[in-house]
């Protein structure tokens, strides 16, 4: 699977973000890159990078908690040493 150009660009945040908060992220190429895609498509079909992991309701207050990075991530990683999504 190839990425697409904003799909490489979202990678590249996604690994920005993981370094400030001294994560790593997912070294299975194939998992992190159908996540990646994943995202984009919600962003395409949702209007926001929304985990696709978790169920968008329509609500904006609501959903907005689940725009990637979620606010769950932090709590998830701690407890389980990883993401949900395995991001």
């Amino acid at each position: 699977m190839v990425l697409t150009k904003e799909g490489q660009e979202l990678l590249k945040r996604m690994q920005a973000y993981a370094d400030l908060q001294n994560f790593k992220l997912n070294p299975d190429k194939k998992a992190l890159e159908g996540i990646i895609i994943a995202l984009l498509r919600n962003k395409e079909f949702k209007g926001q990078i929304y985990c696709p992991c978790r169920v968008v309701t329509g609500n904006k207050e609501q959903d907005r908690k689940i725009i990637c990075p979620c606010v769950y991530h932090q709590g998830e990683i701690e407890l389980q040493g990883l993401a949900f999504c395995s991001i």
